[in-house]
């Protein structure tokens, strides 16, 4: 029986994708900070960063952070409004000039995606001059940076893409990715965010390679099947098929508040910034959707998530703003600090090929 060949699999990130678009369309704000997201209005705008540049993120801008804070921060940037009909537009040409170097090809939101070019190359020498290739494609038709990351599975790929950005190619042989993973830190992990970070933390665990070297049963104990999963990706371990169809499944968008609050109008001032911010995604990606969960997290990092499916489709903004008004309702206490709350819309039906996409 022929041995079966080893896969190499690439991960292709836009660099800072909506700022990027921004700057191509207007050459005159090139090198200066850019942050797309809600009208600051002198400091006072409600609404989130969607995305800045990297001059921005100097200043301690970045994804997710309240447009205020953003202005305290960088007052003289550039702020935008999103313009996620510009962006899609932009997306669907990438994805195409990708598509078209894949054995195997997943879309990963607007500006993330994973080839499968086994078949395509002989060995990572070739991958590498392959990737680059992809990249001087991508710039010569759309003048947008990316970076890539070329490794034995999904998993080693993704991480190996924010390893050197922006216009970064990183390469890693099967051989080496343990010696790659080791000395990042657990948070770089597919699937590990804040919380599972802090619970591994206090176990000892900073990074890959303390996760690779802990006793895989107590894993296992503390955080079940999850903590096997775990324990093989810190070894660089990832059977993960690359999907040829990807589906949107939720939308969400998330603030830290910079001082943890119990204000109850600010809340929900909060909640209608957020509940804006996605209606805008949501009409202009021609979804419906039927499903808001509310996230809260309080001062002590204690969360909860409280969910709400309404009986039919719709894409208004006030059926977001009151369903997350309504959830919030349970969590709004004199006496308790909010520090994190968030929306995210699932079940969601789109309208441009009535078909229906499940959470």
């Amino acid at each position: 029986m022929a041995k079966k060949r080893k896969r190499i699999i690439f991960h292709i990130d836009m660099d800072h994708f909506f700022t990027a678009v921004e700057e191509r369309e207007r050459p005159e704000i090139k090198g200066k900070p850019v942050v797309v997201g809600a009208n600051p209005k002198e400091g006072t705008g409600r609404g989130v960063v969607s995305t800045s540049n990297y001059e921005a993120r100097k200043y301690g801008v970045k994804s997710g952070i309240p447009i205020a804070r953003a202005w305290r921060l960088c007052p003289n940037a550039v702020y935008l409004g999103v313009n996620y009909s510009l962006y899609q537009k932009v997306s669907a040409q990438i994805m195409t000039i990708l598509q078209g170097y894949a054995d195997k090809f997943e879309r990963w939101g607007l500006d993330e995606a994973f080839l499968d070019v086994t078949s395509k190359v002989k060995d990572f020498k070739e991958a590498e001059k392959l990737a680059c290739d992809i990249k001087k494609d991508v710039y010569k038709q759309q003048r947008l940076t990316c970076s890539i990351g070329v490794g034995p599975n999904k998993l080693v790929a993704k991480i190996g893409s924010d390893f050197n950005k922006p216009d970064g190619l990183t390469v890693v042989q099967s051989e080496d990715a343990k010696q790659f993973l080791d000395p990042l830190g657990v948070r770089k992990l597919l699937w590990v965010g804040r919380k599972t970070e802090n619970r591994l933390n206090t176990m000892g665990i900073k990074t890959i390679g303390d996760l690779a070297n802990y006793d895989a049963t107590v894993l296992a104990e503390k955080f079940g099947v999850a903590g096997t999963q775990l324990y093989l990706m810190a070894h660089g371990i990832d059977d993960s098929d690359v999907h040829e169809h990807w589906e949107r499944k939720s939308m969400s968008r998330e603030i830290t508040f910079e001082e943890d609050t119990s204000d109850s109008s600010l809340i929900l001032d909060t909640i209608d910034a957020l509940s804006e911010d996605l209606h805008q995604e949501l009409t202009a990606s021609n979804f419906l959707f039927k499903t808001t969960t509310l996230k809260i997290r309080y001062e002590n990092f204690e969360t909860h998530t409280h969910t709400k499916t309404m009986s039919f489709f719709t894409d208004r903004l006030k059926d977001i703003q009151k369903t997350g008004k309504e959830l919030a309702q349970n969590y709004l206490h004199p006496n308790r600090r909010i520090r994190l709350i968030g929306i995210k819309l699932s079940n969601l039906f789109s309208t441009e090929k009535q078909t229906r996409l499940t959470c």
